[in-house]
């Protein structure tokens, strides 16, 4: 296996982990939340109240049911496994992932990473400089080799 497709597979695989991990946390640490989006009927378990809607303050039952749909399927952690995946199928056929990409991943991660200390988000920046050097090294491989005893 060639070092670009391996750099893209542990890429992949650290995208996978940061979300699969964010989302089992999150059910391990919200459970009560989670159980109560069953019980309550999932369609409408976390309901979007527009300002001045019915004037009652929200209770902390809700505003923490929020919290853990935005730190859950409402977070980046769905989006990044989807990500992941796409990249790692995309590495076993063997089509280069734009350099653009693991830029957005990187600083977005480093942001995060940043505004929220400590956090794991500092890992995803491994992840996005994995994506920019399996690029890098996909247009290396392909730009045309010139020799140096070719008349030019």
């Amino acid at each position: 296996m060639d070092s670009g497709k391996r750099m893209l597979r542990w890429a992949s695989g650290i995208m996978l982990l940061l979300g699969t991990g964010h989302l089992v946390l999150l059910t391990a640490f919200s459970w009560a939340d989670v159980k109560g989006w069953v019980d309550r009927g999932v369609w409408a378990a976390v309901p979007l109240e527009l300002a001045g809607g019915n004037g009652a303050d929200p209770t902390v039952e809700s505003l923490q049911s929020h919290l853990a749909f935005w730190a859950g399927p409402g977070s980046f952690a769905v989006p990044l496994i989807l990500l992941g995946c796409l990249i790692r199928h995309l590495a076993g056929r063997g089509v280069a992932v734009p350099a653009g990409i693991g830029w957005g991943i990187a600083v977005w991660c480093f942001v995060g990473g940043v505004l929220l200390v400590p956090s794991p988000y500092f890992v995803g920046v491994v992840s996005g400089a994995l994506v920019i050097l399996a690029a890098r090294r996909d247009a290396r491989s392909r730009a045309p080799r010139v020799r140096e005893h070719d008349p030019v």
